[in-house]
């Protein structure tokens, strides 16, 4: 395992799996670019899963998720929270954030 900021991670590295708490608060754009930033950066076959409160957006993200081309499965709720399920998109992304 390596560690690294950001800005250090090489273009080209691709991950198998993202595990998150997404910082809902930070804004709906800035949230936005952040997890195309690095969905993008799954492998083919990769998966991310995210935690999100369900009374802060939970399923509007999953639906903007789908509708960006990752696949969104809501894998569990509990105690207001949903786990998401996250595909890599096959092509690439109608619109940017």
């Amino acid at each position: 395992m390596t560690v690294a900021a950001p800005e250090e991670v090489p273009d080209g590295v691709r991950f198998d799996a993202c595990w998150s708490n997404p910082p809902i608060r930070i804004g709906k754009d800035a949230l936005h670019g952040l997890l195309a930033h690095w969905l993008d950066r799954l492998a083919d076959d990769g998966r991310a899963h995210l935690v999100v409160q369900r009374h802060l957006g939970a399923d509007s993200l999953a639906r903007w998720l789908d509708e960006q081309g990752w696949a969104t499965t809501r894998r569990a709720s509990r105690k207001g929270y949903r786990l998401l399920d996250v595909a890599a998109r096959p092509t690439a992304p109608k619109t940017r954030p």
